[in-house]
C-alpha cells in the first residue's frame, strides 16, 4: 500500500487512502511558487512580483526535517508496515490568501490535480501552517484534520470552532505564562509591547497582558507591526520606542513582521533596550546577525526545546541539486548559497507533526481502506507515544501538546550571534509552572547588571505612592507620609501605616517611636514649687497649732473657740498636704486618694469654719436679754455640726468610689507627639457634686459671717471669716473654667493652685490676726481689748 505526503509551504496534506500531503512555510524573494516533490511534476506556479523577503532558510529547514521524518517512518518496520508515505511541498509565502489558494488546490477533485499516482486520492488531512493567521484560514475553511507545527495562537484551542485542529507546539496561552513569569522574576514593572497585527500577535498579547496584571506590571504602549506595513508606520513605532521611558520591550511578532522594525532600530542606533522575544523570532537565524546584535544583543526569549535528531545532520548536509535536481526548493536554496554548503542544525523542530499523524494512521491499519476524516481525528486525539528522546507526545482536550520551553539568550561569540540556552520553563496540567534560569550566565544589553524598567522610581521609606491621574498604576509620585504615619518598607504601599495610639512617627516617617509621656513630677520647677508651698502651708499650720496650744489660756485664744480653731488648723494642715497627691505618675490608688482626700478635707475644713461662724452669731444673740440660744449651742453641738456636714461629703465620696471611681488615664488630645498621664475623674457628676457641696458650705458660711460682720467686739471673727469665704469662693469660681481649658499637666497645676490658694486664704484671714496679737502685740491680748472696752 502506498501513501504519498504532499508538502505545501506550510501545509501537510495527509490522505489516508493512498496519499499523504505535507507542507512547510517557505518564502522566495522574487516569486511565490508551489512545487510538487512527488515524481518531479510541477502542479502550478503563482508569480508575485512584489519585493518579498529573501529565501527563508529556517522554513526550508522545516520542510527538509519533514522529508527526513517521512523517510525515517518509511524505514521503520514497526510503524505503518507495508505502507509508504510520500510528500508534496507547496509555498504559501506566509500569506493567508496564498495559503488558502494552495490548500484549495490540494483539496480539489483528484482528477483536477496533475499526478502520476494510479489512484489520486481525495485530501482528508493536512499539516499547516507556520503562521497562526494562515492556520486559522485553513482550519475554518477545509474539512480535513489539521496538524500545525508552529501556529501558537491560543485562539486555535477553541474546539467549538476548530474541532479537527491539532498542533505539536504549545499554545501561546502557555508562552504568555512563561513570558509573564520571566518579567516577574526580574522585577520589571514597566513594559513596552510590539505585536504582529494579526491573530498571533493580538491573542498572544491579550493573554500576556492578563498574566502580568496579576503581578502589578503595567504596559506602557502596544505597537503593531506587519511585513506589509509602510515605512511611515514603522517609523511611528520607532518614535514611540525612542520617546518612551521603558527599558524592556516584548516583541511578540513573527520573524517576517518584526524584521523591518529591527532594521530601522539598528539604522537609528537605538540601544540600551532589553528585548524579550517570542518563540517566533528568538531562534531565527536570518535576523540573528552581528548587525542586529548592536541593538538586540542580550535578547531573552522562549523557544521550543531543541534536541539533536540522530542522522538528521548528514541528511541536511547532503542536500544538493546534483543529487536530485527536481527536489523541492533545493534549486532556490542552492542559488542563494552559490555553492556554499550551509550549516543547518539538526534540531528537533517539526518532526513530531509527521510522527503524530503516522501514529494515528498506525492505529487504523486494520480499518477499512477508506477511512473517514473524523475517525482519524478521533485517533489523533488519543495519540500517546514516546519519541526517541524519551518524551511522551500527546494532545490535551484542546488539541495542544504539553508546554515546555528553553530560555534563549543572544550572545556574541567569535563575531557570530549564538542562541545560548540558559534556562527552562515547563507547565503541568494543574496550571502550575516551574521556571529555572542560570541568571549568572545571562548577557544583558545594558551590561552585567540586571536592567530595571519602572515608570517611577521606587518610593523611599517615609513616603507613599500617589497615583498620577491619567497614567497607569505603575506611574506615581512619592508623597511624604503624614505625621503619625510611617512607611518602613521601600515603595511597598499606596498608604502609610498609622502608628499605634501610644506612638508617633519620627522625622523620617519610617519608624514609630513612643510618644513623650507627660505628668507633673517632683523634679520640674512647677512640681518643686507646689511641693515647697504645700510643705510651707502645712508647716505654718502645725506651728500655729503649737502657738495656740502654748497660749491657750490667753484671752485671744479663749475668745476664738480654741477647740474649733485647733481642729480647723489640723484640717488646713491636711488641705496643704493634698497637692502632694497630685504630683507623680498617676496610679489607681493615687487617683482615688487625690480627689476624695481633697473633697473630704475641704468639707471638714469648711464645716469647722461654719461651726465657728455659728458660734459667733449665737454669741451675739446671747447678749440679748432672755435669749437662751447660746446655752443650747455648746461644744457638743459644734462637734455634731462639723461631723454631720463632713459625713455627707464622706458618703458622696464612698458612692463615687463604689460606682465609678477615678482612674489613671492616657490623654492624647493635647498634643500629637506626647501623651499626658492624668487621673480621669470617672464620674464627672460625682466630681462636681463634691465641689458643689464644698461650695454650698462656703456660701452658707459667707452669708452667716456677713450678717455678723458688724458685731461690736474688737476681735470680731465674723469679719475675718467673711473675707476668707470671699477669697475661697472667688478661687473656686475661677477654678472651674481654668480647669476645663488647661492642657495636659497644667490641669493638675490649676487644681493644686486652687487648693493651696483657698487654704492659704482661710489660714491667713482667720489665724494671721490672732498670731499677730499673740506674737507681735501681746499687750492687746487682754480681755478688755478683746471685748472692745477701753
Amino acid at each position: 500500500m502506498q501513501i504519498t505526503i504532499v508538502t505545501s509551504l506550510s501545509i501537510l496534506y495527509l490522505n489516508t487512502v493512498c496519499c499523504c500531503e505535507l507542507s512547510s512555510a517557505l518564502i522566495s524573494q522574487t516569486s511565490c511558487s508551489v512545487y510538487m516533490y512527488n515524481n518531479s511534476s510541477l502542479i502550478f506556479t503563482y508569480v508575485n512580483h512584489q519585493n518579498l523577503f529573501r529565501f527563508d532558510l529556517r522554513a526550508f529547514q522545516w520542510s527538509q526535517v519533514m522529508i527526513f521524518s517521512i523517510e525515517e517512518i518509511n524505514k521503520d518496520p514497526a510503524l505503518l508496515p507495508n505502507i509508504s508515505l510520500g510528500y508534496k511541498i507547496l509555498n504559501s509565502c506566509s500569506s493567508p490568501t496564498n495559503t488558502l489558494r494552495a490548500a484549495l488546490t490540494l483539496a480539489g477533485r483528484p482528477e483536477e490535480t496533475e499526478s502520476t499516482l494510479l489512484c489520486p486520492p481525495a485530501i482528508s488531512a493536512l499539516i499547516a501552517e507556520a503562521g497562526s493567521s494562515q492556520s486559522l484560514v485553513v482550519a475554518g475553511m477545509l474539512g480535513p484534520f489539521q496538524v500545525s507545527y508552529f501556529s501558537t495562537c491560543a485562539c486555535l484551542s477553541n474546539k467549538l470552532k476548530y474541532p479537527s485542529f491539532f498542533r505539536t507546539i504549545p499554545s501561546d496561552y502557555f508562552q504568555a505564562k512563561a513570558l509573564a513569569a520571566l518579567v516577574k522574576h526580574f522585577g520589571w514593572q514597566w513594559i513596552g509591547v510590539i505585536q504582529s497585527d494579526n491573530d498571533y500577535g493580538r491573542n498572544g498579547i491579550l493573554a500576556f497582558t492578563e498574566e502580568v496584571r496579576k503581578f502589578g506590571v503595567c504596559i506602557a504602549f502596544v505597537e503593531k507591526v506587519l511585513r506589509t506595513y509602510t515605512m511611515d508606520k514603522i517609523l511611528n513605532v520607532v518614535e514611540m520606542i525612542k520617546k518612551s521611558t521603558v527599558k524592556v520591550i516584548l516583541g511578540f511578532a513573527a520573524e517576517g513582521d518584526f524584521y523591518p522594525l529591527m532594521k530601522e532600530v539598528v539604522k537609528q542606533n537605538i540601544t540600551g533596550i532589553q528585548w524579550i522575544a517570542s518563540e517566533a523570532w528568538i531562534t531565527a537565524s536570518r535576523i540573528s546577525t552581528p548587525e542586529t546584535y548592536q541593538s538586540f544583543g542580550g535578547a531573552l526569549g522562549f523557544a521550543l526545546q531543541r534536541m539533536a535528531i540522530p542522522n538528521l545532520k548528514p541528511f541536511l548536509a547532503g542536500i544538493s541539486p546534483y543529487k536530485d535536481p527536481s527536489a523541492a526548493f533545493v534549486r532556490d536554496f542552492w542559488e542563494i548559497m552559490v555553492g556554499c554548503r550551509p550549516v543547518l542544525p539538526g534540531e528537533y523542530i517539526d518532526a513530531e507533526a509527521v510522527y503524530a499523524i503516522a501514529h494515528a494512521l498506525h492505529q487504523l491499519v486494520f480499518c477499512p481502506q477508506h477511512v473517514h476524516k473524523y475517525t482519524v481525528t478521533e485517533h489523533l486525539q488519543r495519540v500517546n507515544f514516546k519519541n526517541e528522546f524519551g518524551d511522551y507526545i500527546y494532545f490535551d482536550k484542546n488539541g495542544d501538546p504539553p508546554a515546555s520551553y528553553d530560555i534563549i539568550n543572544w550572545q556574541l561569540s567569535d563575531g557570530q550571534v549564538e542562541h545560548v540556552t540558559l534556562g527552562h520553563f515547563a507547565s503541568d496540567t494543574n496550571g502550575d509552572y516551574k521556571l529555572s534560569i542560570q541568571e549568572e550566565h545571562i548577557v544583558w544589553r545594558t551590561g552585567n547588571m540586571v536592567p530595571t524598567s519602572v515608570c517611577s522610581d521606587v518610593c523611599p521609606v517615609g513616603t507613599r505612592k500617589a497615583q498620577i491621574k491619567g497614567k497607569p498604576i505603575c506611574c506615581f509620585d512619592c508623597i511624604p507620609c503624614a505625621d503619625g504615619t510611617i512607611a518602613n518598607l521601600t515603595g511597598s504601599a499606596a498608604d502609610c501605616t498609622p502608628c499605634p495610639q501610644e506612638f508617633w512617627s519620627n522625622e523620617r516617617k519610617d519608624q514609630c517611636i513612643p510618644k513623650t509621656v507627660e505628668f507633673l513630677t517632683y523634679h520640674e520647677p512647677m512640681g518643686i514649687a507646689i511641693t515647697v508651698v504645700s510643705i510651707l502651708g502645712a508647716s505654718l499650720s502645725l506651728a500655729t497649732i503649737m502657738v495656740f496650744f502654748h497660749y491657750r489660756e490667753t484671752p485671744v485664744i479663749k475668745a476664738s473657740n480654741s477647740e474649733l480653731s485647733c481642729f480647723l488648723l489640723f484640717c488646713l494642715f491636711l488641705c496643704f498636704l493634698c497637692p502632694l497627691t497630685f504630683i507623680g505618675r498617676p496610679t489607681v490608688w493615687t487617683c482615688m486618694l487625690r480627689h476624695t482626700a481633697f473633697g473630704v478635707t475641704f468639707a471638714l475644713c469648711i464645716s469647722c469654719v461654719l461651726g465657728k461662724t455659728i458660734v459667733v452669731v449665737t454669741a451675739f444673740k446671747a447678749t440679748v436679754p432672755g435669749n437662751k440660744i447660746a446655752r443650747k449651742f455648746g461644744p457638743a453641738q459644734q462637734r455634731i455640726i462639723v461631723f454631720s456636714c463632713t459625713l455627707i461629703q464622706i458618703a458622696t465620696c464612698i458612692l463615687w468610689l463604689e460606682l465609678k471611681p477615678p482612674f489613671p488615664d492616657m490623654v492624647f488630645r493635647y498634643s500629637n507627639k506626647k501623651m499626658v498621664l492624668e487621673c480621669n475623674t470617672g464620674s464627672e457628676a460625682a466630681f462636681y457634686a463634691v465641689l458643689g457641696y464644698i461650695g454650698l458650705l462656703a456660701i452658707t458660711c459667707l452669708v452667716l459671717a456677713f450678717l455678723a460682720r458688724k458685731l461690736p467686739d474688737n476681735f470680731n471673727e465674723a469679719k475675718f471669716i467673711t473675707f476668707s469665704m470671699l477669697i475661697f469662693c472667688t478661687v473656686w469660681i475661677t477654678f472651674i473654667p481654668a480647669y476645663i481649658s488647661s492642657p495636659g499637666k497644667f490641669t493638675v497645676a490649676v487644681e493644686t493652685f486652687a487648693i493651696l490658694s483657698s487654704a492659704f486664704g482661710l489660714f491667713i484671714c482667720i489665724f494671721a490676726p490672732k498670731c499677730y496679737i499673740i506674737l507681735i502685740k501681746p499687750e492687746k491680748n487682754t480681755k478688755k481689748h478683746v471685748m472692745g472696752k477701753n
